[in-house]
């Protein structure tokens, strides 16, 4: 029950190394591979970590759809379908954040 809960936090990660690995950043790529591997963790510290790594990679996302947009402009290329797909992604990885505030969450980690 408590994985299944946390699966979009696990998705969310696995977008974003796939993100990093594609711009050839191994480091961060590693990093979110890693990250959720804390989660194994039941200290009352993890949720907030955790909440706090997912706003960052939502403005991750942001940040990069601005530049992908502007790219596909001086191309000129769509950009509707890109942006919707990214915005879409940030979005669900904000949301993933809600994850921690169910009742069974807050039992593990608190």
């Amino acid at each position: 029950m408590i994985l299944l809960r946390l699966i979009p936090v696990i998705l969310s990660f696995l977008l974003l190394g796939a993100h990093f690995s594609r711009d050839d950043q191994h480091v961060l790529t590693l990093i979110a591979l890693v990250f959720p591997f804390l989660l194994l963790i039941k200290k009352s510290w993890i949720p907030k970590l955790f909440q706090i790594a997912l706003i960052l990679s939502a403005l991750e996302w942001l940040r990069s759809s601005y530049f992908y947009i502007e790219a596909r402009e001086q191309n000129g290329e769509s950009w509707t379908i890109l942006a919707l797909i990214m915005g879409g992604v940030a979005l669900f990885t904000i949301l993933s954040a809600l994850v921690f505030k169910s009742k069974t969450l807050k039992k593990r980690y608190f």
